[in-house]
Formats: structure tokens, sequence, C-alpha cells
């Protein structure tokens, strides 16, 4: 018989997943405003009907795994222990956050932590999550995995083909996660691939596949979860794809109206956190003024966060030891 996790296990993890959702999905609308208000320089890209795969992703890892977002994953990002000040930060441009106001505002991570600022969504990031992982194999470190998670138009590139060849010729623990939301900014899929499912190429690397309805938190948990098992156990990497629909343009700037009405009115369109709230209360693990409680301490928790980083100042240009942050002690001028 196959092994069946207790309810009180299960309902944790439902109720986690789905408060680093809510967070994220408020988080997002609150730089949202921000942006349309001018108080953020450069793109805001939200996470909106990919939150309960991302969230699936930031729950199933350990402090000590690699993890490479990208710039829908807030949830995920929160879930490996982002905190929400810092996020913040990020946007807003404060010299206290993690990368001193001196990046693109969704270029933050801390990779001493394993946790990766993105630099390009469009597969490069694969081979550097490759890299940690080899680094790791060779200081014999173990019991660790990478997550690198991209979008149905990065599996068109070079570097998503080369990097998942040396995963799979390397063995390397590896979790790729694709969010198949049915458009390259705004080039729809059957425009980009020929095959029948993105989950096929990775047959041609001798590597598992995992498909998954990315709208269901319940199916994200449990695939999502057995791709991060199977991984650590020594499986090598494994590739998930969720099928779900971004349900906002590619980013602020972009008013989506590219996206087919019938995708819209499809499954593919459900919000994912509206079926999760539904699986909540259907399973009685929660009542709607416990859901109240949680949204109005998120919102709480983000209009203090933002009021703080408001208050910081941005980086001084005259000041600012403009040094790569891991090689900061080896500059001339560092302070001792």
């Amino acid at each position: 018989m196959p092994y069946l996790e207790p309810v009180d296990v299960i309902r944790e993890a439902h109720v986690t997943a789905y408060r680093f959702m809510l967070k994220a999905r408020l988080l997002d609308d609150k730089c949202a405003a921000l942006y349309r208000a001018g108080k953020i320089h450069g793109g805001v890209f939200l996470g909106r009907g990919q939150e309960a795969l991302s969230a699936a992703i930031g729950v199933s890892l350990k402090k000590t795994d690699v993890f490479a977002p990208l710039i829908r994953d807030t949830a995920g990002r929160l879930a490996f222990g982002e905190a929400i000040v810092d996020a913040i930060r990020n946007y807003l441009g404060s010299a206290l956050g993690p990368m001193r106001g001196r990046d693109g505002n969704v270029h933050r991570g801390r990779p001493q932590d394993g946790y990766l600022p993105m630099i390009s969504h469009l597969g490069a990031m694969i081979s550097v999550v490759n890299g940690m992982l080899f680094a790791r194999r060779m200081k014999k470190i173990t019991g660790t995995v990478g997550a690198a998670c991209l979008g149905d138009g990065a599996t068109s590139t070079g570097s998503f083909h080369e990097a998942l060849n040396q995963a799979a010729v390397e063995m390397l623990p590896l979790v790729l996660i694709v969010a198949d939301n049915q458009y390259a900014y705004s080039t729809p899929t059957e425009l980009q691939f020929a095959c029948k499912d993105l989950s096929d190429k990775a047959a041609g690397y001798g590597v598992r596949s995992h498909s998954v309805d990315g709208t269901d938190l319940t199916a994200c948990l449990k695939t999502v979860g057995e791709a991060f098992t199977r991984a650590r156990n020594g499986e090598g990497p494994q590739l998930v794809v969720a099928k779900l629909l971004r349900l906002c343009g590619h980013g602020e700037h972009d008013d989506s109206s590219y996206i087919a009405s019938e995708l819209k009115n499809s499954p593919l369109g459900r919000d994912c956190l509206k079926v999760a709230e539904e699986t909540l209360l259907r399973q009685k693990w929660t009542d709607s003024a416990q859901l109240a409680v949680w949204r109005s301490e998120a919102i709480r928790e983000i209009e203090e966060a933002v009021a703080q980083v408001q208050r910081e100042p941005g980086p001084d240009p005259f000041s600012e030891q403009w040094s790569a942050i891991a090689s900061d002690h080896l500059n001339e001028t560092h302070e001792q």
C-alpha cells in the first residue's frame, strides 16, 4: 500500500502554503499600486495565478537547499524565508536591502543562503543551480536539492537544453519547474513548440517528468513534493510542468489583451488562491473568520514594511563602495 501522510500533516502543509500564497498576492498588489503611483522604478511582474505552484516549491525546500526563483515567484520566495521588508526594500531601492539598492528590483537574493538573485528568466539560472549543486558534491555535502524555475518560453532556449542535459549526465539533484502559462510574454505556446506537452521534452535527456494542474494547490503540493523527494533520494533531475494561466499582463506595463477569452474561461483560468480557499473550507481546515484574520494580518505586515522602507535611505553614489557584495572584503578601501 502507498504511504499516506497523516491528515494533520496534510492540513498543515495546505494552511502554510495558502498563507504564503495570500501574502504573495497582497504583496504583489501593493507593489503594483506603488508602481502606478510612481514609487517604483523598473518593472513590476505579478504572480497572479501562479501562487499555488510557487508556494508548493517554497514549502518543499529545506533551508540548506538552493533556490532560483523568477519574477512571478513571490510566494516561493516568502516560503523559502525571504522577509517581506527585504522584498519591498529591493522594489523601493533601499540601501538596507539585500542588494543594497544597486540592482533591478526583481534581481534579489542572498546567494550565501542558497537564495539566488535572478540573472534572467530565459533559462539562465538552471546552469547556476547546476554549478552550486556540483560544488556541493565536490565538498561531500549530501541531502540537498536545487530548484530552478522557468516559464514555457524558456524551454525553447539553448540555456535550457544545455543545462538540462548537463544535469542529466551528472545526475544532479535538480528540480526544474516550468510554469506553462500558455504565453511567452505574448507568444502563444502553439508558436513555441511542436510537442504535445512540455513534459515530453524530458524523455530525450533521460529525465523523469511530472505534469500537474497549476491551479490546484493540493495537486501542486503532491507533485512538486514527489519530485523533490525523488531528487533528494538520488534519482537525478526531475522536470515538473504545471499548466496554468497568467491572470494578468506580463508586467504592470502590459494589459494582456492578447490572452484568448476562451483560455480565461477555461479551467486553466481558475484563480488558484480561490481554489485553495475553497479546499480549506471544504475540508473544514479553517473557516471564513480565520481567513479574514490571515488577510488582515498580512495586510498589516505589508503596510508596516512599506512605511518603514519609505523612511530608509537610498544608496549614496558619492560614498558607496561599488564592489561586488561577495568580494567587498577585497576592496582596498574596505573599512576593517
